[in-house]
């Protein structure tokens, strides 16, 4: 007699029993034993063992080792009391030279060829359902009596002799107002694959087809539900595909083996283990997810440069939130532009002011360190001048090497597109995020203007086409940076401009940027967005969802990261250089000191201090 009734109240030696003796007519043991582990299960030859286990380290978000065998042993007496791995899965998959060559309900006809192998039992996604449910959370897969949907990805594991492949992820449909719910439930849950490594658009994945799992069953999403991914031991098989063992066997995805431990719900006690989710992308979709200790941080940074040293009204223009999620959406991203460049002195050559430059450099900077592509693009008129700068920069160890300096002309209606993509296709752009700090801004005349509102149209590229021209390409974000209302990116803050702003009403800048950062000083905003790229960096929460879970922590690179950050003394010695080439202070003599014969603002270096006191502490 075949069972199919009520299974998660069993005790799990009991379901292994009905199992062994083939009484089960399910697909899967999603749901069963509730509140106790299931495991992956992957056996090959001893001679792969050790580099197996290496490659299940190197990989601890898909391949959580809950037990290695000895060769020939079918038990594991740490996970349950009484089992039999060559009957205890509800079905089996045969791989030879890589290649899947059948289902099995048993191994015992291999039981030769068991004695030299190992078997590997690894933590599995559906131990943490229970833990879902208990926080009020619905499991789709539950509810809908099927199979956890299971996908490949275009993410890279952490290669290990023979075994190499990419990352299988399961997917859970979420409610939005249940995401960070989730995670606070997951997170702690290592064995069980932990939080998750991806939430929003699966195209970012490279999965493209919800409904097409590679593993397991569709699972239909509910109206306001978000696709939600975890890291899965099915990415176990694919190590068994890549390495053409002779000889494998798996349990098939989805028949897990059920143990005898129980998940003991964890308690996420200090700040700096408490998960965040933040959406720091509509197109498409796309959620992070950082610690609560390094989320302060980051308001702490944005607080601290929101400080109006010429009492301009600047305070009206600031969005909270926006440091920390366009600080986000730059760690994600793998290559930025940056523009900067305010010609305020035009009457003189060179026109640029000294605000915005250090904060380009600083940000950049930072990007370097970090490893991500970065270019910078200015005026024609300026590109002398910058490569000049560029020089001084890398002598004086602000960047470790100089970047692409770009310029920008419209020459046809798709100059902009053309520019941002390869030939000027949208599914092919070449940056995912451009930064725009103290950049003259086009106001809705069409002119630029600065503060006293003369108009310096004829001093500056059409640069902001290009942050136009980004919304209508998917993926790409944006980010302005500015302390007076007319710079590049402050579209957002426009209404709040022209009411609170000396000259609002005419220089208004009128181009949006998607993330909108507000500072006293602009080039304060650029030593914040580095400070805040270090503190994110620095999060272990943030680098596993970075990672997806695969390969190594990057923190051993913080000695790096920690060299690339602004200080006083760099700072000092790069606004120097920039007079000695003839570019002056664009703000208020109140706003000015004297350090060594050369304007300074007398805030700068206490700036500077406070923000680096805050991300070292």
């Amino acid at each position: 007699m075949l069972l199919t009734g009520n299974l998660k109240s069993l005790l799990p030696q009991v379901l292994r029993r009905i199992i062994r003796c083939n009484r089960l007519s399910m697909s899967n043991t999603s749901g069963m034993a509730e509140g106790y582990k299931q495991a992956n299960i992957v056996i090959l030859h001893k001679s792969l063992a050790d580099d197996f286990e290496k490659f299940c380290h190197a990989n601890a978000g898909p391949l959580p080792l809950l037990y290695r065998s000895q060769p020939g042993d079918w038990k594991c007496p740490s996970l349950s009391s009484d089992s039999d791995i060559r009957t205890d899965c509800l079905q089996y998959r045969l791989y030879e030279y890589g290649a899947f060559t059948g289902s099995l309900k048993s191994l015992k006809e291999y039981a030769e060829q068991l004695k030299d192998m190992v078997t590997f039992y690894l933590g599995c996604s559906f131990s943490f359902e229970k833990a879902l449910q208990n926080a009020g959370i619905p499991v789709r897969n539950v509810e809908q009596k099927c199979n956890v949907s299971m996908y490949k990805t275009s993410v890279p594991c952490y290669s290990v002799s023979t075994f190499s492949c990419n990352l299988v992820v399961t997917m859970r449909p979420i409610p939005a107002n249940k995401l960070e719910a989730t995670v606070l439930a997951t997170s702690e849950l290592e064995e069980s694959h932990g939080a998750p490594v991806h939430i929003g658009n699966p195209g970012l994945l490279g999965i493209r087809d919800l409904s097409k799992p590679d593993y397991g069953d569709p699972v239909d999403l509910q109206p306001d539900d978000i696709p939600v991914f975890w890291a899965c031991g099915v990415t176990g098989v694919e190590a068994i595909i890549s390495c053409r063992s002779p000889l494998a066997f798996t349990h098939s995805p989805g028949c897990m083996f059920i143990t005898d431990l129980k998940n003991n719900e964890v308690t996420v006690g200090s700040s700096r283990k408490v998960p965040q989710v933040h959406c720091i992308s509509q197109d498409p979709l796309h959620y992070s997810i950082v610690s609560a200790e390094a989320a302060q941080k980051i308001r702490t940074l944005e607080s601290l440069i929101g400080i109006d040293p010429g009492d301009r009204g600047i305070i009206h223009l600031q969005r909270q939130e926006e440091l920390l999620k366009s600080c986000l959406s730059l760690s994600h991203a793998r290559s930025v532009l940056i523009t900067t460049g305010f010609p305020t002195h035009f009457a003189y050559e060179p026109p640029e002011e000294n605000d915005g430059p250090p904060g380009a450099f600083a940000i950049a900077a930072m990007l370097q360190a970090l490893e991500k592509d970065v270019a910078i693009v200015t005026d024609q008129r300026a590109m002398n001048l910058n490569r000049k700068i560029m020089e001084e920069a890398v002598r004086l160890g602000i960047l470790k090497r100089p970047v692409p300096l770009l310029s920008y002309q419209k020459e046809s209606t798709d100059s902009a597109l053309m520019f941002l993509c390869e030939n000027g296709n949208r599914g092919r752009p070449r940056f995912d995020h451009l930064i725009a700090i103290e950049r003259a801004g086009m106001a809705a005349d069409g002119n630029y203007y600065n503060a006293r509102k003369v108009n310096i149209k004829h001093l500056v590229d059409p640069i902001d086409e290009l942050f136009l021209a980004a919304k209508t390409i998917s993926g790409v974000a944006t980010t302005g940076v500015g302390d007076g209302g007319n710079e590049l990116g402050m579209g957002k803050v426009k209404d709040a401009v022209k009411k609170y702003i000396k000259n609002g009403d005419v220089i208004a800048c009128d181009v949006e940027a998607d993330f909108t950062i507000v500072a006293g000083v602009s080039n304060w905003g650029g030593y914040a967005i580095a400070c805040a790229l270090y503190v994110l960096s620095t999060c272990e929460i943030h680098d596993r969802y970075l990672r997806k879970a695969v390969g190594f922590p990057q923190l051993s690179k913080k000695m790096v990261w920690l060299a690339a950050l602004p200080s006083v003394p760099k700072e000092e010695k790069f606004l120097k250089a920039l007079v000695q080439h003839g570019v002056r202070s664009g703000k208020t003599a109140s706003l000015e000191m004297e350090v060594d014969g050369l304007p300074f603002y007398n805030t700068h270096s206490l700036m500077i201090e406070k923000l680096l006191q805050e991300v070292q502490q």
